[in-house]
């Protein structure tokens, strides 16, 4: 497959040359692999054979893996680590979601409800791509400094492997870190950079409403629980946009409300499930508070004994301006300035921004729209695609990164 090329208009200057290019056997070689990952999706804590193969295979490149705790996922350092010089990490996530994969390609998956619709088989593969490359530059002796490649079990689970893997030590000796996600609104060899807040805060929200119920002839002898729990549903997020700063795009979405068994009897029992997003770090910090208030009025109104599950999941993910400078030097040496966009913080959350609470750090949102594609695939549909050209851009930028965040400083 052509490698994707970028270039400014009117211009034939090719980008500055650095050691760490995709030659074509591995370029195929990923691909493959990309798809073996595809057609063998494994959720969350779940990855056994995901990261088997993925240990076979920096085996066989000399490298010496180590799979965390858990008895999933690994960690792997590349070269030979200078305890004064904090290294650089590559991480990628491992794990696939409880959907149904519905696309008709020869390499859909083989396990029943369970895709890869985020693209975290790409993650893998070009994080993969980036330590066999970088592999074959320390045997020839050209690699400049260690890099730690971080291969992430349970991204999908809140509050996220990347939790657990911080306490495994990974970032024991590292200095900076960086990573891609998928993003079909973007064309395959170009990357979106923001610095800054890229993703937003993510909690999960599980209510219960319980009261004495009856004939639906005598709702005032009754708790109405299906009042009660529509109520909830419509007022709680109407009460916290006049509560917060509407900057801070604190949102509750439902995707869940259960209640009854009857159409003329009021239930005794009622539940709701939901998402808390939140694109400001302050606003998050104070969202279970306001949250469990706003819940509490509303119940309370309705004589309806209300119990919250308020589940911390991810703080926003805030890309560090160094790093984001990293992460575009190292795409403008491969392809180019233009193949770089502005790109906007999102209401989707991720677990990356656990290891920035302990390092600097910063994602890319890596293109994978095939170019002049008019088709919509997005993120957690069943028929999530790439184009596979992406797997090559984001390796040869983990290794230009590489190269660039080792250069002596001026």
């Amino acid at each position: 497959m052509n490698q994707l090329k970028s270039r400014e208009p009117g211009s034939d200057a090719a980008p500055a040359a650095l050691p760490g290019t995709l030659s074509e056997p591995l370029r195929d070689e990923l691909i493959a692999f990309r798809r073996d990952l595809h057609m063998h999706p494994e959720l969350g804590n779940q990855e056994f054979r995901t990261t088997a193969v993925l240990g076979a295979r920096l085996e066989a490149a000399g490298l010496r893996p180590k799979v965390l705790p858990g008895g999933t996922g690994l960690v792997c350092d590349i070269g030979t680590w200078d305890r004064g010089r904090p290294m650089l990490a590559i991480r990628a996530d491992l794990d696939a979601l409880p959907i149904p994969d519905t696309k008709t390609v020869a390499y859909r998956s083989t396990a029943p409800d369970r895709a890869h619709a985020c693209g975290h088989d790409v993650h893998t593969t070009a994080a993969l791509g980036a330590a066999l490359v970088l592999a074959e530059l320390d045997r020839q002796g050209r690699l400049p400094s260690a890099v730690r490649v971080i291969f992430q079990p349970a991204e999908e689970v809140l509050p996220g492997g990347a939790a657990d893997a911080v306490a495994a030590g990974v970032l024991d000796g590292v200095g900076r870190i960086i990573a891609v996600h998928c993003d079909p609104r973007v064309d395959a060899g170009k990357i979106g950079l923001r610095s800054g807040p890229i993703t937003s805060a993510c909690d999960r929200l599980e209510i219960t409403l319980d009261g004495p119920g009856g004939h639906t002839a005598r709702p005032h002898l009754t708790t109405d629980l299906v009042t009660a729990a529509a109520r909830i549903a419509t007022d709680v997020p109407a009460v916290l946009a006049r509560r917060v700063d509407a900057r801070s795009g604190l949102s509750v979405t439902w995707g869940r409300i259960e209640a009854g068994h009857a159409p003329n009897v009021i239930p005794q029992h009622a539940e709701l499930s939901g998402t808390v997003r939140c694109l400001d770090l302050p606003a998050w910090r104070d969202a279970p508070d306001m949250v469990h208030a706003a819940i509490d009025e509303i119940a309370t109104l309705h004589r309806a004994k209300s119990t919250v599950d308020y589940v911390r999941g991810v703080p926003p993910v805030v890309n560090d301006p160094v790093v984001t400078e990293l992460l575009r030097d190292a795409m403008s040496a491969r392809l180019g300035p233009y193949a770089i966009e502005d790109t906007e913080q999102s209401l989707g959350g991720e677990d990356f921004s656990w290891y920035l609470e302990h390092v600097p750090g910063a994602m890319a949102r890596l293109g994978v729209r095939t170019p002049g594609d008019t088709r919509v695939r997005d993120l957690h549909a069943g028929d999530f695609d790439v184009d596979e050209r992406a797997i090559g851009v984001a390796v040869e930028m983990f290794t230009a990164a590489a190269f660039i965040d080792a250069a002596p400083k001026r």
